[in-house]
């Protein structure tokens, strides 16, 4: 979810330590780009995702919103919004050409829990006018509500046209149980037209929870109580629950994670997805 071996202090804040570096209570691994770079993702996600999702054709010229959620320290994400633009890796110019042909402008929003990762990545934000970076746990709806609606509010928006939530499932559901999961998958998918997902497999979970023992650290609260397993269980959800609909997967990452695109239905979908349920 980010990058930073952290326990959790009395006053709720997450503590930094030099311990072993996969065994973060929350995924805030430190230096995580370092052994998962950002091409282990975008390999798999086509430069023209925004055009072949139609938003590089429209008429108007309200900019693109696309949020990370868990975005670490940043690497991904200014990588990612690169890639979408078809920007060299070492520019800095946001501006016209690219994938949105200068039509639209695309603005990134990228939140993570851990306060000192997200420092780490306003501090090296190389497109400050275009791409911000903030504190938020996700799992907290009042702060969820209040960060991310004042970022829509900017733009008169009442949602995101897509979020990226890569690999931070299982560190909420860990963390925050079946029913912490199928909240913020709820919550995502009414943030957002368009969901791109990466779920860690069972195997992952089994690991993240050896590792804290290993640790010495307590195990976490609800790994043995969990009974919510996998992409099939969060895409039941998504599919029957959250009125999205899984419109493409990109394949397999090098750590064998599918990651999958998720498209809200149109209300005539609903409608007739509802019927075909009765």
């Amino acid at each position: 979810m980010a990058v930073a071996t952290g326990n959790v202090t009395e006053e709720g804040k997450t503590e930094i330590d030099s311990g072993d570096p996969g065994a973060a209570l929350f995924g805030n691994f430190i230096n995580y780009y370092s052994f998962n770079p950002p091409e282990n993702r975008l390999s798999l996600i086509p430069a023209s995702l925004l055009q072949e999702l139609g938003y590089s054709s429209a008429a108007d010229r309200a900019p693109f919103l696309l949020l990370d959620v868990g975005c670490n320290s940043g690497d991904l994400s200014i990588a990612l919004y690169r890639h979408l633009l078809g920007l060299d890796e070492d520019s800095c110019e946001p501006g016209g050409g690219g994938a949105l042909e200068g039509r639209k402008q695309l603005h990134l929003l990228g939140c993570d829990l851990d306060e000192t990762l997200i420092q780490r990545a306003q501090e090296g934000n190389p497109f400050p006018e275009t791409v911000t970076f903030l504190p938020l746990d996700i799992t907290d709806r009042g702060a969820r509500e209040e960060v991310l609606g004042s970022y829509l509010a900017r733009y008169g928006r009442p949602s995101f046209d897509l979020c990226a939530c890569l690999a931070v499932t299982m560190w909420v559901h860990l963390n925050h149980g079946d029913q912490g999961l199928l909240e913020l998958l709820s919550s995502l998918a009414a943030l957002c037209h368009h969901l791109l997902l990466e779920a860690q497999p069972w195997r992952c979970y089994r690991a993240a929870a050896r590792r804290l023992r290993r640790a010495g650290r307590t195990d976490f609260e609800h790994f043995k109580q969990l009974r919510v397993r996998g992409v099939p269980g969060i895409r039941g959800h998504l599919e029957s629950r959250c009125g999205m609909e899984l419109v493409h997967s990109f394949g397999h990452t090098a750590w064998d994670r599918s990651l999958l695109l998720f498209q809200r239905r149109s209300p005539e979908q609903e409608r007739s997805s509802k019927k075909v349920k009765k």
